[in-house]
């Protein structure tokens, strides 16, 4: 087998592709074949250090493909299924141990690539919107990189349950896609100031939940924005962790909320995983939910993907296929 793997932590250039030998599935697992993996986020987090992970360590959480063989006391799997995962390392490669718990099928009308594409952000914006702050119709809520993969999903839900969506972007490109998943306001990041604009679209009243995946550079902005009593949902920090702060701020800003969820919460149990992976793939197969796979390198161009991640290129999901 193929596979991405790093020996110490740093930029890109850590990530190195290997051959191992293919892994034979032991009880409860089963052994996939990828055929594409998705690349997130986290993955750069635990890439340079950020999310100290052991090492060597096998990169990527979250992949979809055809599984090959079954290990004892697995009864839901058989062999030429077509599986999704996430939130199992070592990913980013040829083929995969997934523990059966953790897989989910695949509908018919839902292929591989769909499938990779929408497990771990179409969770992440699933569980934002549903249950992190359950959106309602009359709220309006802030959502930082509408233009990325969980920003243009989670745009959709929160429109699909009623919220007037406003958007934030870099650029004038990435903000025809967020008006295309039906964000109501864009704001330009790179020309207004986030907090003015939100205060001048909302009539001085502030959102009532913030879904911020950037963390340091946008951390005032976000409190700044919210109406009193409003959530903050801290669920990223691609510009770099938060700095210290006196929770007395939130008080002094309206008896504000701030959480930081993260998946593994949301689903922590396997009937939280299906119920949730269940509505999105149905929401997909009826044309509801609109997934945009903005990239696709090949795996042993891993580099190259985060490089691009990281410089803020793409758009929507980018994912790996097995060479």
């Amino acid at each position: 087998m193929r596979a991405i793997r790093i020996t110490e932590h740093g930029g890109p250039e850590v990530l190195r592709f290997e051959e191992l030998p293919t892994p034979s599935p032991g009880p409860g697992q089963i052994l996939v074949r990828l055929e594409a993996a998705g690349v997130n986020f986290i993955d750069v987090y635990q890439r340079s250090g950020h999310y100290k992970v052991p090492l060597p360590y096998g990169m990527g959480l979250e992949g979809a493909g055809l599984v090959e063989a079954v290990g004892s006391g697995v009864t839901e799997f058989a062999t030429g299924m077509r599986v999704a995962w996430m939130n199992v390392a070592g990913s980013y490669a040829s083929h995969a141990l997934v523990p059966a718990e953790r897989a989910v099928p695949l509908p018919p009308d839902v292929d591989a690539r769909t499938g990779a594409a929408a497990m771990l952000q179409g969770v992440t914006a699933h569980y934002l919107s549903h249950s992190t702050y359950a959106v309602e119709a009359g709220d309006t809520c802030l959502v930082y990189a509408a233009a990325g993969g969980v920003g243009l999903l989670l745009t959709q839900m929160a429109k699909l349950r009623g919220a007037r969506v406003l958007a934030t972007v870099s650029t004038d490109e990435k903000a025809k896609l967020a008006r295309e998943a039906g964000a109501d306001e864009v704001i330009v990041s790179s020309r207004d100031d986030i907090t003015t604009a939100v205060r001048r679209l909302t009539n001085g009243a502030g959102v009532q939940v913030v879904y911020d995946s950037v963390g340091k550079d946008t951390f005032e902005k976000s409190l700044d924005s919210l109406a009193p009593r409003g959530l903050f949902a801290l669920y990223g920090q691609s510009s770099g962790a938060v700095a210290p702060f006196d929770p007395q701020v939130l008080s002094a800003k309206g008896s504000l909320f701030l959480t930081r969820p993260t998946a593994a919460h949301y689903t922590a149990t396997r009937d939280e995983l299906l119920s949730r992976t269940r509505e999105i793939f149905g929401l997909i197969e009826t044309g509801a939910l609109r997934l945009r796979i903005g990239a696709t390198f090949p795996l042993s161009q891993a580099a190259e993907a985060h490089r691009q991640l990281q410089a803020r290129k793409t758009t929507g999901k980018v994912l790996l296929l097995p060479d």
